[in-house]
């Protein structure tokens, strides 16, 4: 069944290549068809379209698909070329004449376009609320570990003393940034498209603050076409919010597989969480860590593909939108489980106490000792040039004792403040 069946047959391959996989993809927007059908029922009975018998029937057949939804049996059959066709199909085999009222006053594209805005609203919260249990869960291991020293970095050398105190609030404070972006995403689909039909809106006086506010939107998109606008319009918002998070996930995927090494051998995770080689019986691999190191940087290449396919259409609806969907839904269903196995084994840490006497941190603690000689009364560089001509002639001896007090600092980490940042 297609929804713009005139009864003319279409050649077999030209059908196959314009459907492609919509129904394998489509399960994941099916309830938010059946949600924006239930409320544009509503409004058709409002308006005069449907009576009060009619609206109850299309509600009860809804909710039994619903229902089938929920529980797992509801299937697209290759009959049908996506979950739209498909839920009038069975509205009308059930009810009739009825069941096929529900189209009226609508377009498919703006029904996809409101299926998918309800899709991407629930998830983009979905991601929210598992971004911030991860976040949550690296302050308590900032807590936990505040007083663990961690050799700094800068170009790979060893720099100046940090803690993983430091580091694991370092990254939760960044998924605040993220989360910024993640609300702007959040608000731009937050707009009800349904009413603007194929893009120019209906004759018919259809009543769009009433589907907007029984579907939760916030507000409307009001101008029908700058409705079918925004799609590709979100999905590029969408893919720039979840590839920022997906940069600070897969930064700390890296530090955390540069830290399991021997050649650091900061941390490590118990054997269950790794895996071996099948010919080096020693060896324990980051695996997990380093698929959510690719998976993310898979996600952070969406925001240039959903780009290069609408960056130079035209106004109007366009079939270069139905490439928008499948990795699109592919990315929300991976940075789902990416953050819930992220969280699951970073609880199953193992710091290892790092021996900051040891001849390869020798030089962790020259800054420290320059400003020491400052607070003596020093310029800073005369204590500089003091210092490094220690440790050209090697006779530079490392201080270890000194604390750094300031807001911000491993010795005040002010966690409190960071948790009060974390947006709503």
């Amino acid at each position: 069944m297609k929804l713009w069946d005139k009864g003319i047959s279409i050649d077999k391959r030209i059908e196959q290549f314009t459907v492609g996989n919509d129904r394998e993809i489509d399960i994941h927007i099916a309830k938010y068809d059946v949600i924006a059908s239930r409320a544009h029922a509503k409004m058709l009975k409002k308006i005069g379209i449907l009576t009060a018998n009619e609206l109850v029937e299309l509600l009860t057949g809804l909710k039994k698909l619903e229902d089938q939804i929920d529980n797992g049996t509801f299937v697209i059959e290759a009959q049908f070329e996506d979950v739209h066709s498909k839920i009038e199909f069975e509205l009308t085999k059930t009810l009739g004449e009825v069941g096929k009222k529900i189209h009226t006053a609508r377009s498919r594209n703006d029904q996809v376009l409101v299926a998918l805005q309800l899709y991407y609203k629930e998830n983009l919260g979905i991601v929210k609320l598992k971004t911030q249990t991860l976040f949550e869960t690296l302050l308590g291991l900032a807590e936990t570990y505040k007083d663990k020293v961690l050799p700094g970095y800068t170009h790979l050398q060893v720099a100046m003393p940090s803690s993983f105190g430091l580091w694991f609030s370092a990254y939760a404070e960044v998924l605040i940034d993220d989360v910024y972006l993640l609300n702007a995403a959040l608000k731009t689909v937050d707009q009800n498209p349904l009413g603007s039909a194929a893009g120019y809106g209906s004759s018919f006086p259809i009543d769009r603050e009433l589907t907007a506010k029984d579907m939760n939107f916030s507000t409307l998109k009001y101008n029908v076409v700058a409705a079918q606008m925004s799609r590709g319009k979100s999905e590029r918002t969408i893919a720039a919010g979840l590839g920022g998070l997906c940069n600070t996930l897969s930064r700390f995927a890296m530090d955390i597989c540069l830290y399991m090494s021997q050649n650091f051998g900061f941390i490590s995770f118990p054997d269950e969480l790794t895996t071996g080689s099948s010919i080096m019986p020693h060896k324990k691999n980051p695996d997990v860590f380093e698929l959510i190191r690719g998976k993310c940087n898979k996600i952070q290449a969406l925001q240039t593909e959903m780009l290069l396919i609408t960056n130079n259409l035209p106004s109007g609806y366009h079939r270069d939108f139905q490439l928008l969907k499948e990795n699109m839904i592919a990315a929300f269903e991976d940075v789902k489980d990416i953050l819930d196995i992220f969280n699951y084994s970073i609880q199953q840490i193992i710091v290892k106490d790092v021996d900051v006497h040891n001849d390869l941190y020798k030089y962790l603690f020259t800054v420290d000792n320059i400003n020491t000689l400052v607070v003596e009364g020093q310029s800073f560089r005369e204590a500089y040039q003091k210092i490094g001509g220690q440790v050209q002639d090697g006779t530079y001896k490392p201080d270890t004792s000194k604390k750094h007090t300031h807001v911000g600092s491993m010795h005040n980490l002010c966690l409190d403040k960071i948790k009060a940042k974390f947006p709503i």
